[in-house]
């Protein structure tokens, strides 16, 4: 049954985060009853204050609790599984040195309009969390956290989660000025530059050190695979990212797409086996205990700051995506799907297939195509 029923919103979850939650809210608390409302609730919130991909360890504590350990891991590949499974299949067609004309289009006409989904996100984020800051009186440590993550997703890229750590510990110190101590932060490892190592380092930071998940893995990402090995173009990342955003399962499947650039089929299975392994990891092995988590105040203390610091990354990750676009038919797309986002609401994948679409027929018109 688990391997059915997580398997199921693996094919069906598109939309991203939000539609995910709602789905394993439904399914295990509305239809099956195998958890109550506040035992679900609480442990969305402790996956909200792990690094990595949120709604994934949420739908891998849901199969725990259903089935245990064999069932976590079950459920876990059931809805990580054919979302990796549709990026390999088709990173061949839009990553390719030559893909068709209507293909080129259309990755370049979703991607005009990825940029405006960052937005989207960091918007949907911001709320809550300033509200959380006011409760605590700390909206100054707030905006110096926003603007932090902001600016280095801007200009640091890969070392990204540097700064977000950063800001966690900070918050962490605040609290506890007597009792803390300095921790040390450790840059990325030495890897060999462009290798499987260096692939095995992106997938890593993208599944156990990306507080926040979903766009902020995208700084972390570019910086590696375009700027640091050369694995992509821009061009070429920003069609992995709505591939990402346009297939149904976790977000962070799009780690597949940037290992298959880099070494084939090979590298696109092992990126999402290491991005993936943490969220296995931080749910065998906290158990029954996992839905506790919120109550610990240094988690707590810690999110406070990284959780900040991740909504600017994102917002900054809308910055560095816009000045990847090239023709100017791209920033009208991008300007259509600020509006269709924003202020007529109308959902993620929607907009993204509309994206493509314009530009399909725009290529084919003779519009230039990046």
């Amino acid at each position: 049954m688990v391997a059915r029923e997580w398997t199921r919103l693996g094919l069906i979850g598109f939309g991203g985060p939000p539609t995910h939650i709602a789905l394993l809210r439904q399914l295990v608390v509305s239809r099956r009853r195998w958890m109550d409302a506040h035992t679900f609730e609480d442990a969305n919130a402790a996956c909200g204050m792990l690094p990595g991909p949120a709604s994934t360890q949420m739908a891998i504590y849901c199969a725990y609790r259903v089935g245990g350990p064999i069932g976590a891991v079950i459920g876990g590949l059931g809805f990580i599984v054919p979302a990796v499974v549709i990026i390999l299949a088709v990173s061949g067609l839009f990553l390719g040195h030559a893909p068709p004309l209507w293909v080129r289009g259309a990755g370049a006409g979703a991607g005009a309009a990825v940029p405006a989904v960052a937005v989207h996100a960091a918007r949907g984020l911001l709320g809550p969390s300033f509200e959380r800051a006011r409760e605590r009186s700390a909206l100054v440590w707030w905006a110096v956290y926003v603007l932090a993550g902001a600016a280095a997703a801007v200009l640091l890229g890969a070392y990204l989660v540097l700064v977000l750590v950063a800001c966690g510990f900070v918050e962490v110190l605040r609290r506890r000025p007597r009792r803390a101590t300095v921790p040390m932060l450790l840059g990325p490892a030495t890897v060999s530059a462009g290798g499987y190592g260096a692939l095995a380092w992106t997938a890593l930071k993208v599944g156990a050190l990306s507080f926040g998940g979903g766009f902020v893995i995208i700084p972390l990402m570019q910086g590696d695979a375009v700027h640091v090995n050369h694995w992509m173009t821009n061009a070429q990342f920003l069609n992995a990212v709505a591939l990402g955003q346009i297939t149904p399962g976790p977000v962070v499947a799009t780690v597949a797409a940037v290992g298959y650039a880099a070494h084939g089929l090979a590298g696109g299975i092992m990126a999402a086996a290491i991005a993936f392994a943490p969220s296995f990891c931080f749910v065998l092995l906290a158990g029954r205990r996992f839905d506790h988590l919120r109550e610990l105040p240094g988690p707590r203390a810690f999110l406070d700051g990284a959780g900040p610091a991740a909504i600017g990354a994102i917002a900054g990750a809308a910055i560095t995506l816009a000045t990847i676009l090239s023709e100017a038919w791209q920033f009208a797309v991008l300007a259509a799907a600020l509006v269709a986002l924003l202020a007529l609401r109308r959902g993620v994948v929607t907009t993204l297939v509309g994206g493509a679409a314009v530009g399909v027929v725009l290529a084919l018109l003779g519009a230039p195509v990046p």
